[in-house]
């Protein structure tokens, strides 16, 4: 198991960093975060990624937690309590605790079953921040965004390891997914591989009773989106018998969970072949062949062809990437959003319903409601809410942490305007 020390010499105090006056607001608010501009000064030596002391103005203790200057998230707290020194102790208690909270808001789905999916570990929401652990199965996909975390990556995936082994669940193989491009503003490379010995990267897992192929090394993010399994399942229960349109359908996760809940048809689809092939193979899987049809296709120029053709779907779900990952880009993203709504909503007919979503976390929920509203007006149709939700509970939202509230998600029923 890895070991790591408080600071650069074994044994030596930590340094500290102490923060201008009237600064850590966010900090003591209950978030995890000290930027560069709060800081008046550090004292003692440390290297970037050791633990350090972080002190209020006038030396009041804030907390342990690991440095980097090249970072402008100069410090990530890890403990706010100065007898808990951020130990193997306190990481085991973060990750028992990660894992108990999942076999708890997650119970019903098969956590805790061979085929089981779930987010493990989940960064700043977690305790544990920066470091994503996603389990498909039989295998772990990790991914670390920061310095101070990466020195602890091993020992959390040898707990983790531990704990789900004493729960019946055996891990044959971890892969390392830590290839975004975040990691270089920590000065750290994008890093893509085997934790241990290579293994064959695919594997099955069941959510919703839909069965999936899923691919770690090569598929997006950690492979599959876990956090929208609940909401796949909410708009499963309108699907039986209508004529469905996924858009951005990735590997075909709402297209097969509408299809496995006996929709009449589904068109899903999303500009990646390799998304489409691999949505192929996961229709094989569950014998859906015949409901579900696919198509590679950019989704903006797809619907207003099948407007042009006076196509009218029961239900029509949008999925998309996010279009903004930065505040910088929120206006762009806003005429995203309000051309994919209006565009989708003329295509389901009087009385269907539209499932739509955003995953960017600048994208708040009042703005996204507006931009959905605008939408509607434009394609001159009125909605009644059928629901709002977030994302899947093993993907849990830390108040005073705004990065961990990302997925909003609605679903409407689409009337004609009277």
């Amino acid at each position: 198991m890895q070991e790591h020390t408080l600071s650069k010499k074994a044994g030596a105090a930590p340094a500290c960093v102490i923060l201008k006056k009237g600064e850590g607001r966010t900090l003591k608010g209950g978030g995890l975060w000290v930027y560069d501009n709060e800081i008046a000064k550090t004292e003692g030596d440390f290297e970037n990624g050791d633990i350090v002391r972080i002190l209020d103005f006038d030396g009041y203790f804030l907390g342990y937690g690991y440095i980097n200057t090249r970072s402008s998230i100069t410090c990530r707290l890890m403990s706010r309590r100065e007898d808990h020194p951020v130990d193997e102790a306190l990481i085991r208690r973060r990750v028992e605790n990660a894992w108990q909270y999942r076999k708890d808001v997650m119970a019903g789905t098969g956590v805790t079953g061979p085929e089981g999916c779930c987010r493990l570990i989940f960064g700043e929401a977690d305790f544990l921040p920066g470091i994503t652990i996603d389990r498909f199965a039989d295998l772990l996909v990790v991914e670390s965004l920061a310095l101070g975390i990466d020195r602890f990556k091993l020992m959390i995936v040898d707990i983790l390891k531990e704990l789900l082994h004493e729960d019946g669940i055996t891990i044959r193989g971890v892969y390392e997914r830590s290839d975004a491009k975040v990691r270089e503003l920590e000065g750290l490379e994008r890093i893509k591989g085997f934790i241990g010995e290579p293994f064959d990267p695919v594997t099955e897992i069941v959510e919703n009773g839909v069965r999936f192929e899923v691919n770690v090394r090569d598929g997006q993010k950690t492979g599959f989106f876990l956090d929208q399994k609940f909401n796949r399942a909410a708009v499963a229960k309108l699907c039986p018998g209508k004529k469905v349109l996924d858009c951005f359908t990735h590997t075909g996760s709402f297209g097969l969970n509408a299809a496995k809940a006996g929709a009449a048809s589904v068109l899903a689809v999303d500009a990646s072949q390799a998304g489409i092939d691999q949505a192929a193979r996961n229709a094989a899987l569950n014998h859906l062949e015949d409901v579900i049809r696919f198509e590679c296709a950019d989704v903006f120029e797809l619907l207003p062809a099948l407007e042009a053709q006076s196509e009218l779907f029961d239900v029509v779900i949008l999925d998309p990437p996010a279009f903004t990952k930065s505040r910088s880009s929120i206006k762009n993203a806003v005429k995203g959003y309000r051309e994919i709504n209006l565009r989708g909503l003329k295509l389901v007919r009087d009385g269907g319903y539209l499932a739509t979503c955003s995953c960017s976390h600048f994208m708040d929920q009042d703005l996204f409601a507006q931009t959905i509203a605008q939408a509607a007006r434009g394609a001159h149709k009125r909605l009644r809410q059928v629901q709002f939700s977030t994302q899947a509970a093993d993907h849990p939202i830390l108040w005073a942490n705004d990065a961990s509230y990302y997925l909003k998600f609605y679903i409407f029923q689409v009337v004609d305007e009277i």
